[in-house]
């Protein structure tokens, strides 16, 4: 990127233990981008009158600007916007890091540590006002770990019939298990063939809203069973005997109680335990002077240990991930490298998970596969696309494919998805941090009610609600039926290999792929005889099936020439003009390509920013980079009046006022690879003798039968 003066705050630098705030220095693996001694440590002088840690908005509107903001190893949150990405600067050398990178910003947050007292002091008063919230479980506070224990022996005791407790396969790097409660009508046969949806919290652990709303589904769910209103008990009914449901609150619980029981500090400083992120993990890298201690007191703060939403295989290694030990995203010592993430992957290899979401924040997003824009749409695009829509619909969040976001390689979906065919999302749970004030985060954010953005909708809870509907329904998975008599045990199952990204080296080459594999087995046990349905993913897998795209049905729209408004707004200033999407049978757009430049004799003098506003209003893309002409892909237009907004930038007059047009492109045609996976079928007996198998080619929305698959001799391809 191009570098020029713009408007650029004033940095500070804060000493804390002798590090750099927001990383190590480059001598020790370096998160900041800084040089040092080294021993990786470096000493800053404190300033008495300026020691507040800020966050800020980085003015970085296209994907490729904010995958850089990602790469410098900056202490960056999951907030982004079209306009930007939110980062937390805790020193002079991190702002200068992004002033070197040709970056300018906006200040969100002038004193970080004021504001984590100030919500501090709002769930004091709320815990105090309130002796019951109107959450399903009623609580007024942030949950510690031992209330999450308790709360699901509490709910497993309370309805034995409908839960199922769950530990997760793996103990956590510090021996922890990792414990879940699996919820459905005859809840404790886990064999029976149902679909799955899995909901989970705290990957990251200061990320406490997502374990806080995973965890109050579960008691959502089984309350709602019993309701008085016949309406919402017959839902609840329907769901819990069509499907199980999986709740997983809090999967980092190393990092978890780590967070929860720290001392306050709230200043995101490289000490301030409350806002560790990773797990509890040491990586193989770690120069030596931050060994030793323990995950909650070391000498590399809560820097040390891995990224649990980097390290799943899928896609792993590449973008939007760091290879830097130190860093709030590294992504592991090696794909599926940590018992949490591996403990994920083995519950979803082991189940038919047809919906899985994970739960993060902050950013009033619901994100859908693919999270690394190279990766090309998913298969599943158009339906992916139905349900996060349907469910934003109701949070009152955006609806979008990760990549939008920016580069994420390493997530839980992009491996759940690609390789099992299950849909996954990612939720980031509202907009003003990582565990802000219980009342809008938790009770707000889930019920729909003010303070949060969804107010007077339903909520994350019937986002929650729609999931669970969407993986009990046929259309959106497959199955298998056949006949089998009693005491046999039917298995579904398929071995994959499949590659990472290309992987991204420390010293920024990038070197080959590598490769991982898969097992997939699913379980029915014919306790009854006769006939049976199993639930399960497509056999092919989307990774290799193809890419979305569709066939134009018309020619694209001509070039629209934009009409500049009489007159220049001030620097500082805006207007505006509009231009029509027109639509089937006249015209098919698969994209429509806004083109704005001026002149400009002395390119820093002058700049203008866009910003495309659809139908209805809501952004569509922007163009505020330091091109000229600033140049807006807008996939997928939908017909209607569109509203460009010209900011005046900096110099804007009548000699260096903007012209632009609007050109129109065709879609993507879709790719079809004609590649076709199996599931191996089999019947066993009681003594394990494989009595028949089937080779099973069943696609999305499919039924595939195996017949009377038990019968000797019926071992088949």
């Amino acid at each position: 990127m191009a570098t020029r003066t713009k408007r650029f705050r004033s940095t500070r630098v804060v000493a804390v233990g002798g590090l750099v705030a927001a990383g190590l220095a480059a001598g020790a693996g370096v998160a900041s981008g800084s040089t040092g001694p080294d021993d990786g440590r470096r000493e800053i002088a404190r300033t008495a009158s300026d020691d507040t840690t800020q966050v800020v908005m980085v003015r970085a509107p296209e994907v490729a600007d904010r995958n850089e903001v990602i790469a410098l190893g900056l202490d960056a949150t999951e907030h982004a916007t079209e306009r930007g990405i939110e980062v937390v600067l805790h020193d002079a050398q991190d702002a200068q890091t992004l002033e070197d990178a040709g970056f300018t910003w906006t200040v969100t947050v002038d004193d970080l540590e004021a504001l984590a007292a100030k919500n501090r002091r709002a769930d004091k008063a709320y815990a105090a006002s309130v002796a019951e919230s109107a959450l399903p479980s009623g609580r007024t506070s942030y949950r510690t770990y031992d209330d999450y224990l308790r709360d699901m022996f509490r709910l497993a005791r309370l309805y034995p019939t409908l839960t199922k407790p769950l530990t997760l396969a793996n103990p956590t790097v510090l021996g922890e298990r990792i414990r879940g409660l699996e919820i459905s009508v005859d809840a404790p046969d886990v064999r029976d063939g149902k679909p799955v949806f899995l909901l989970m919290g705290a990957h990251h652990a200061r990320e406490w809203p997502s374990a806080e709303h995973t965890m109050e589904f579960a008691f959502d769910l089984l309350q709602s069973y019993y309701d008085r209103d016949r309406d919402v008990r017959n839902r609840a009914r329907r769901v819990l005997t069509e499907s199980r449901v999986i709740v997983v609150p809090v999967v980092n619980v190393d990092g978890f109680k780590i967070s929860r029981g720290a001392a306050p500090l709230g200043d995101f400083s490289q000490f301030d335990y409350e806002m560790k992120r990773k797990n509890c993990s040491i990586s193989a890298n770690t120069p030596a002077a931050y060994l030793g201690g323990t995950c909650a007191d070391n000498p590399a703060g809560r820097l040390r240990g891995t990224d649990l939403n980097r390290n799943y295989p899928g896609f792993w290694g590449g973008g939007g991930a760091s290879p830097t030990w130190s860093s709030d995203t590294y992504r592991g010592d090696g794909p599926g490298s940590e018992p949490e993430s591996d403990a994920v992957r083995q519950l979803i290899s082991e189940r038919a998970v047809t919906v899985m979401i994970s739960n993060h924040t902050y950013s009033n997003l619901v994100l859908r596969p693919p999270a690394i824009a190279a990766t090309g749409k998913a298969p599943d695009e158009p339906a992916l696309k139905a349900l996060g829509d349907a469910m934003a619909a109701e949070n009152a969040y955006t609806s979008q494919a990760s990549y939008q976001l920016y580069d994420t390689s390493g997530s839980t979906e992009d491996w759940s998805y690609w390789i099992t065919g299950g849909f996954g999302y990612t939720i980031e749970i509202g907009d003003e941090g990582f565990h802000p004030a219980y009342e809008e985060a938790v009770v707000g954010e889930y019920l729909g009610e003010a303070p949060a953005d969804s107010a007077g909708r339903g909520g994350n809870q019937e986002a929650y609600w729609l999931a669970a509907e969407a993986a009990a329904d046929d259309a959106l998975h497959s199955r298998i039926r056949g006949t089998a008599p009693a005491g046999k045990t039917i298995t579904v199952s398929k071995h994959t290999v499949s590659p990472t990204s290309p992987v991204i080296q420390p010293n920024g080459t990038v070197g080959d792929p590598i490769l991982y594999e898969d097992t997939l087995v699913n379980t029915y046990a014919t306790d009854r005889g006769g006939r049976f349905t199993l639930d399960v993913n497509p056999s092919t897998r989307p990774l290799v099936a193809g890419r979305y795209g569709r066939y134009p049905e018309a020619p694209p729209q001509g070039t629209v020439t934009l009409v500049n408004p009489p007159g220049v707004p001030a620097v500082g200033s805006n207007e505006s003009t509009t231009f029509e999407v027109q639509g089937l049978p006249t015209a098919d757009n698969g994209y429509a390509v806004v083109s704005i430049g001026w002149p400009s004799d002395n390119p820093t003098a002058y700049d203008w920013d866009f910003t495309v506003l659809g139908p209805d209003g809501t952004p569509v893309g922007s163009g505020a980079t330091l091109a000229n002409p600033e140049v807006i892909r807008i996939p997928d237009p939908q017909p209607g009046t569109y509203t460009i907004v010209a900011d005046n930038y900096a110099g804007g007059d009548a000699a260096h006022d903007w012209t632009g047009q609007v050109t129109f492109e065709s879609p993507d045609p879709p790719i079809d690879t004609g590649v076709k996976e199996s599931w191996l079928v089999s019947c066993t007996d009681r003594k394990g003798r494989v009595l028949g198998t089937r080779e099973v080619v069943v696609d999305r929305g499919q039924v595939a039968g195996v017949g009377e698959i038990c019968r000797r001799g019926s071992l088949k391809r």
